[in-house]
């Protein structure tokens, strides 16, 4: 029986579906004889989900299922599913107006159902195609995996049909196996009903891969969607430099799931890829990597990078990324402007040093603020977002007016009207350092449901722990009543006006204690 393999990316925001892309032309250069399809729900209106699955499925007939499932958890202070998630927490949790807590509580449970219910019409969704598939060819199976999936693998268990193949992480030389009738139990996967996942199987290091340029041209042959993004001018079209991540950043999955060797792709074959959406008419890319510059032995692939691009003759470009900025160097700056940087993110959690040293993010906060300096005198004058996640560990007022103090000065590196602070509040995940310490310090219990909704969970999982808990929760119920359509400056307006702002220099001093660590190597 030949196989012939359709992807389906389950229904989720209309983000360029870069993993499936990548996953369908690697099997394609390793086996051109084999039948592709692409199908990506997130172009298709809801209420023909069930119908146009149905009819993908009869007219290509496929021998692998292989679903794309993204997003579960939905910790985040941004729209979406009706509703402002982090908004409606905050409400319930924190309001003294009982008309403003049943607001809360009226939106959360609302976003609840919208949850709850995404996870049964995914679920359905998979036994759907799954069965569907069957009756045109009986040993037909299905491949589930995403980022989605990556973390919550566990969780979802019991919740895939059997002899569902759960993939964490990459999967191509997964499917390389399965296609020739190998064993796949050594990659990180399991199979759902014959055996639970191996522990720690997140933490299994990703076999390497180099990765060649993506070919665009036979992705528009199996992708009939293709085209939808591409209409918009304004969109960003995803394209990956690397993969892993070397750091320990306590709350954050992406070093576990991408493993923490970093693997560089060719600079010559990124710009080749770029190269083809550019003759598309693509103009806006963003570079998909946990971090664009992990670390400074990192920099010269950048500069590699940044300089093939401006030797390509793609002048008219845009791109951004999430960037590391302490490892920025003058050189590099100017590449960036040069070759069309107009956004970045970078996420420094607190403008403390004290407490980027315990949550181990890696970062040297004075290093960061001189980078940025070079990037404003090498021409940058577009947007960057600092993401903020205030009360993390050891949080305090001493610390608050720290974070103030240094988020001004990146204001006056490049203009308060050019920085956006993000206000995030961690969302505690599975497989983190921050997970384990939620574990030793009796705040959860090792058999929680990290899945979970509801609202003794979803507070300890939000985290904005006491003493300062209803504090920052009091703040950002006024943010919202008086400026909810710049909620992040107006929380830094608000912090000010009631803590103050300490000396930079407070910040960016952080004396080395002997006390032991608040979070642990796992």
């Amino acid at each position: 029986m030949e196989n012939r393999i359709l992807y389906v990316r389950l229904p989720c925001n209309p983000i360029f579906p870069i993993g499936v892309v990548y996953l369908a032309d690697h099997i394609h250069k390793q086996f051109s004889q084999i039948e592709q399809r692409i199908f990506d729900l997130g172009t298709v209106p809801p209420l023909d989900f069930n119908s146009a699955l149905d009819t993908c499925i009869d007219e290509f007939q496929p021998t692998l299922l292989v679903f794309s499932w993204r997003d579960i958890q939905i910790y985040a202070p941004v729209g979406g599913r009706g509703g402002n998630p982090l908004q409606n927490a905050f409400e319930f949790y924190y309001a003294s107006n009982p008309l403003i807590k049943a607001r809360g509580a009226v939106g959360g449970l609302r976003l609840a159902v919208s949850y709850y219910s995404e996870l049964w019409r995914n679920k359905g969704l998979i036994e759907r195609g799954l069965k569907r598939a069957q009756k045109y060819h009986q040993n037909a199976r299905v491949v589930v995996g995403g980022g989605a999936v990556s973390v919550f693998y566990e969780q979802l268990s019991n919740k895939l049909p059997k002899g569902t193949i759960v993939s964490v992480g990459e999967g191509e030389t997964l499917l390389e196996k399965l296609l020739k009738g190998q064993e796949i139990r050594d990659e990180r996967c399991y199979v759902v009903g014959e055996e639970k996942p191996r522990d720690r199987l997140i933490h299994e290091q990703p076999t390497p891969l180099e990765k060649t340029a993506c070919n665009y041209n036979y992705i528009e042959e199996i992708w009939a969607e293709f085209q939808y993004y591409l209409q918009s001018s304004d969109f960003y079209i995803g394209v990956q430099t690397k993969r892993g991540c070397p750091h320990n950043c306590c709350y954050c999955v992406y070093t576990v799931v991408e493993g923490k060797q970093v693997r560089i792709n060719p600079a010559d074959e990124v710009v080749a890829e770029m190269r083809q959406l550019y003759d598309r008419g693509i103009r806006n890319f963003w570079f998909t990597d946990a971090q664009f510059i992990p670390a400074r032995r990192f920099i010269d692939d950048a500069i590699e990078l940044l300089q093939k691009i401006v030797d390509s003759g793609m002048k008219d470009i845009h791109w951004a990324a999430y960037i590391r900025a302490d490892n920025l160097t003058p050189e590099l700056c100017e590449l960036m402007v040069k070759t069309g940087m107009n956004y970045f993110e970078i996420g420094i959690t607190s403008g403390s040093q004290e407490l980027v040293r315990k949550m181990r993010m890696g970062y040297n906060l004075r290093t960061v603020l001189q980078n940025c300096r070079d990037l404003k005198a090498a021409g940058f004058n577009d947007l960057v977002s600092v993401n903020y996640s205030f009360n993390v560990i050891d949080e305090r007022p001493e610390t608050i007016r720290q974070t103030i103090a240094y988020h001004r000065e990146l204001e006056k590196i490049f203009g308060a009207d050019k920085v956006e602070p993000a206000i995030f509040f961690i969302g505690l995940q599975p497989h983190t350092h921050l997970e384990e310490y939620a574990f030793n310090n009796g705040i959860l219990k090792p058999d929680y449901d990290p899945m979970s909704l509801m609202p003794w969970t979803a507070k300890k999982l939000l985290w904005n722990p006491e003493p300062l808990g209803s504090f920052f929760g009091e703040v950002c119920l006024q943010a919202w009543r008086q400026n909810p359509n710049d909620f992040g400056r107006e929380v830094m307006n608000i912090l000010e006006a009631k803590l103050g702002k300490s000396d930079l220099e407070q910040a960016l001093n952080a004396p080395i204690t002997t006390t032991k660590q608040l979070i642990t190597a796992s």
